[in-house]
């Protein structure tokens, strides 16, 4: 994803779409990742990536200000550490449960300056994780979660970035990535 805004758009074209934030992947667990989403999502219902989000839809209005934001985050913190440390049980789904002490602070950070302007589940305290399969039966979740939970293991990695989405007729359109200083 590159620095700017695709074709040549203007900061003013994104102001119709709220604003998703997430956690960049490095290519190893990005690959791995939505290799099981892939292979455990309702194809019909799959349309995104593997991915961490970090807030659902922030204003529009503020998208200069979170530019500026998560550049200077980005721009002064190392990548954080994480790692995948267990399933994450979803009712009707399964997730990979993420620990990383660090990105949580930094969200705590991106909170502290969006307060008043997020919506009730941008508010609430972070878990991360990345959704492998949703919106199935409780029972086929369960399914998933008995095959995957012996097999999974933990994997440490650590976070390339945040990255910009605006969110328009349900799908994510790229606006701009925001490399961790390595």
């Amino acid at each position: 994803m590159s620095e700017g805004l695709p074709g040549g758009q203007s900061p003013s074209a994104v102001r119709q779409a709220p604003l998703l934030v997430t956690a960049d992947l490095p290519p190893d667990i990005f690959a791995w990742a939505d290799g099981l989403r892939r292979a455990h999502f309702p194809p019909e219902r799959n349309k995104l990536k593997a991915h961490v989000t970090l807030f659902h839809a922030l204003p529009p209005s503020v998208y200069d200000e979170l530019v500026r934001l998560l550049a200077d985050l980005a721009g002064s913190a190392a990548p954080p550490e994480a790692r995948v440390s267990g399933l994450m049980k979803l009712g009707k789904g399964t997730a990979l449960a993420i620990d990383s002490p660090d990105m949580v602070e930094l969200h705590r950070v991106i909170q502290d300056r969006m307060h008043g302007l997020m919506t009730p589940q941008d508010t609430q305290p972070l878990r991360l994780h990345i959704t492998i399969q949703n919106k199935v039966t409780p029972e086929e979740a369960r399914a998933l979660q008995a095959e995957l939970g012996p097999v999974l293991g933990h994997r440490q990695f650590r976070f390339h970035g945040f990255e910009l989405f605006a969110y328009e007729d349900g799908l994510w359109r790229p606006l701009r990535s925001f490399p961790f200083r390595r």
